[in-house]
């Protein structure tokens, strides 16, 4: 292979990624900032679904947009792209070859697809008892909803987040990015990361079962224990928290800030510099859990004193003092930010169809002191590896790739 040799501590390690969409992507982008060679399998002609959700798209060089979506260029970098047409047996056969060159394999088809298509963990572990394979969908492999296509709007609804997002007086509300898909592929990153030290330990590959709906339960964190403690159900609470006041989008004279105070102390700290002694020393404010049982009394309160100030004001002086307050940041401001700059959460790769030779990415925001995250390949445009991997990994020749082509194969 062409690529340039990883810093990352998953270097030496083959991906062979049957995913699409976002939660397998983001896992498979995650693997391979971390070091790993990812293989990415799309469909001939057609390769990744969200390479069409757009716009937006990148710009060519002939100054009209490509067929790279920025959602698809969002978790596919790091990847080499390879078109197969596992509907087919020619396909299938080949698929498996290239599988029994890698350490793990992910996919997110629908519950029974692969075992119809003769790829899964059952067909495939006698061969290769060494696979860790994962599968994401949206309900899992049991269950009377497994049949089921899952989306992330679907997990958020079935797995209560919506429910407890947004205004109280308001429709329920998802949350702004696909984040039961993303969270999901984040645990299946850990459950693979698992899976191969089990592997390192025994020599023994495993199956991994993802669910959407499983993850997205998972991290209603203390909501949900909220309400396995007290059996009352969460509500709404807009940009409150059901357990800490004040902790809310409050105005400022010349626009909002955040503030999110974490404990008596702080309050304190806020009240004195503030101005506002009178909500210092009101028995209904003392502790945190009167504020809260006082939530609407303080809420009423606040907005007077914190239009007092400008928002730089309160985010500077406050910051001085331990407590915690910031702006609300448009995303233009968020890639402006000084610290998010310094810390490297945009990056900027070439790209062999930019109009500019290069793209724009978010970067990782993993920061490793002996094995850097590195980046090696931009988001690659479909099949645009097949060749080089077919004829690096298969030692197939160039009459066998082009006679596969030809048929439809690749």
């Amino acid at each position: 292979m062409t690529e340039q040799t990883s810093t990352g501590p998953l270097s030496g390690i083959r991906v062979f990624d049957l995913s699409r969409i976002l939660a397998g992507p983001t896992c498979t982008q995650l693997l391979g900032d971390l070091g790993a060679e990812v293989i990415k399998i799309e469909r001939p002609g057609a390769g990744d679904d969200t390479r069409k959700w757009g716009p937006p798209y990148l710009k060519g060089k002939d100054g009209k947009d490509t067929d790279e979506a920025a959602y698809y260029l969002s978790s596919n970098r790091n990847k080499r792209s390879v078109t197969v047409d596992i509907s087919k047996p020619e396909g299938q056969a080949l698929a498996k070859k290239l599988i029994a060159k890698c350490d793990i394999m992910i996919e997110n088809f629908k519950v029974g697809d692969m075992a119809r298509y003769g790829l899964s963990y059952a067909d495939l572990k006698g061969n290769s008892p060494r696979l860790v394979y994962c599968s994401i969908s949206g309900f899992g492999q049991t269950g009377p909803y497994a049949p089921r296509a899952g989306y992330d709007l679907l997990a958020q609804g079935i797995g209560g987040i919506m429910s407890i997002t947004g205004e109280p007086d308001r429709p329920p509300m998802k949350v702004g990015v696909g984040i039961a898909d993303v969270m999901c592929g984040m645990y299946a990153t850990v459950a693979i990361l698992g899976a191969l030290h089990h592997r390192e330990k025994t020599g023994q590959g495993q199956y991994i079962d993802l669910a959407l709906l499983d993850s997205q339960v998972a991290w209603l964190i203390n909501v949900g224990l909220n309400y396995l403690t007290s059996g009352k159900v969460p509500q709404r609470v807009g940009n409150e928290h059901p357990n800490i006041v004040p902790y809310n989008v409050l105005p400022a004279s010349d626009g909002f800030i955040i503030l999110a105070v974490g404990n008596d102390a702080q309050y304190q700290k806020f009240c004195d510099f503030a101005g506002a002694p009178e909500l210092a020393k009101d028995s209904h404010f003392l502790t945190n859990a009167d504020r809260v049982r006082n939530r609407r009394e303080i809420y009423e309160l606040l907005p007077a004193v914190t239009r007092r100030k400008k928002q730089a004001e309160w985010i500077d002086g406050l910051a001085k003092l331990g407590v915690p307050c910031s702006p609300v940041n448009n995303v233009d401001q968020v890639f402006e930010d000084p610290q998010v700059q310094q810390r490297e959460m945009k990056i900027t790769m070439e790209h062999p169809l930019s109009a500019s030779g290069t793209v724009d990415l978010i970067g990782n925001p993993i920061k490793f002191s002996e094995t850097p995250v590195d980046y090696r390949l931009p988001p690659p445009y479909c099949g645009q590896h097949t060749q080089d991997v077919l004829g690096d990994l298969l030692q197939m020749s160039g009459a066998e790739i082009e006679s596969l082509r030809k048929r439809g194969v690749i």
